[in-house]
């Protein structure tokens, strides 16, 4: 084996939480250490195809997402990559705001600023296991295209949203309650061209009801026809399937890779005989993997609940903040649950939500942070994960630079640092 790698943060998984947390610490001096399975970053925002970053307000209009977030949306934009921000309907009758943007690009604009903030990168890489000396983490082995590399990091931050990090270093996680299920996954597809024009056009109830007759007749998975648009073209990529599946079992997401293609082809063919604007459509491509909304959770020094959000609750280390509603798929059937907030309702997220329990030199960031499944349901959207994986990787790189234990980051100098840089707190 060759000699180890190290790293004041190593940060594992390069979705856009991860990705966040890599370039905020490389932006403070930190040696950064970034660790991704695919050959390009982004996790579901490039691999998932999700196509569009939801919730950057509250419904009235209050900002509650900036930061690095905002700045990969003007990057995007220089590369003529990104539309407007806009509040529109989906077809299940909701109302959100969003930017669209095209994932092909993505992967540019984090490529750039990952670079630019002096991130190695070790693309291609899969983790392999993780030795633990008492409280901290010692080393983690990688498993890459040149061999078994071993890093020794002073900070880990796991991002790699099933924490698999976290598992395993022994890190404890939370259970789903009696009455809970995985939120499913889902499979997006691009198609096109599709006449904007016309599509957009249709009445509200209208897409509703085509919606529910193609869930009724077997060829939607669930009952929606929600669309992000790519800002090159006349396609749009489609949100519309429904897989139940625990993605920390290997053969069961191979089985919901395959089922959501078939779910993909069945949709699309639905979409080019019944929606009008689609007729002349067709299935173009398929997102690299399923977008997976939920896997494990950790146990952290707080968990953020529901009552937290809905309260909402003020805390003195909140290191984010959100705005996007409770949104629970069911693992099954058509319907989702959707609990809209109030037109001025925000929330915030606490440091101590990203800091494992029993573990000192390890921070959590994106979809696998200390929350129940009912607040992961809003908390987990990729504009709070950016928002989340920036105050990761500022902690990661104050601790490092301190040589402190990552929990022992005072709350106010973190905030202070994220103020600075242009996020939003509360």
């Amino acid at each position: 084996m060759a000699q180890p790698m190290q790293a004041d943060v190593l940060v594992c998984g390069g979705g856009v939480a991860g990705a966040m947390a890599a370039v905020a610490a490389g932006r403070r001096g930190a040696r950064v250490l970034l660790l991704e399975r695919y050959g390009f970053l982004g996790g579901n925002a490039t691999a998932g195809a999700v196509a569009q970053f939801n919730s950057w307000q509250t419904a009235g209009g209050r900002r509650v997402v900036a930061g690095l977030a905002q700045e990969v949306v003007e990057r995007l934009r220089a590369y003529g990559a990104a539309a407007a921000h806009e509040v529109f309907v989906m077809s299940t009758g909701h109302r959100m705001d969003r930017v669209e943007y095209a994932p092909e690009v993505l992967k540019l604009v984090l490529d750039d600023m990952a670079t630019e903030a002096g991130v190695q990168l070790l693309l291609h890489a899969s983790l392999l296991d993780v030795e633990r000396e008492g409280r901290r983490i010692a080393r983690a082995r990688a498993l890459t295209k040149g061999g078994v590399v071993e890093i020794r990091p002073c900070v880990v931050v796991d991002a790699s949203g099933d924490m698999d990090a976290m598992q395993k270093a022994g890190a404890a996680f939370l259970a789903l309650g009696d009455d809970e299920s995985l939120q499913p996954a889902t499979m997006m597809f691009r198609f096109g061209p599709i006449d904007f024009g016309r599509l957009d056009a249709l009445p509200p109830a209208e897409l509703a009801a085509l919606a529910r007759r193609g869930y009724e007749a077997g060829a939607l998975a669930r009952a929606a026809l929600h669309v992000a648009r790519d800002p090159f073209s006349q396609d749009g990529w489609f949100n519309i399937s429904r897989l139940a599946v625990d993605a920390t079992d290997a053969l069961a997401l191979g089985r919901a890779e395959v089922e959501g293609r078939r779910q993909a082809w069945r949709a699309a063919q639905y979409l080019r005989e019944q929606v009008p604007g689609c007729d002349a459509g067709r299935l173009l491509a398929f997102g690299t993997q399923v977008g997976v909304r939920e896997t494990r959770r950790v146990q952290g020094d707080h968990v953020l609940t529901a009552g937290d959000l809905l309260a909402p609750a003020a805390f003195e280390d909140a290191i984010a903040a959100g705005a996007y509603p409770i949104d629970i798929h069911p693992a099954a059937g058509g319907e989702l649950e959707y609990a809209a907030l109030g037109d001025d309702h925000a929330y915030q997220i606490p440091y101590r939500s990203l800091c494992p329990a029993g573990l000192d030199n390890a921070l959590v960031a994106g979809r696998g942070i200390s929350a129940t499944h009912q607040a992961l349901a809003a908390v987990r959207v990729m504009t709070i994960s950016m928002a989340v994986g920036q105050a990761a990787g500022t902690a990661a790189a104050m601790a490092a630079a301190g040589d402190d234990a990552a929990r022992g980051v005072q709350a106010g100098a973190l905030r202070a640092a994220l103020s600075e840089a242009g996020a939003i707190l509360a």
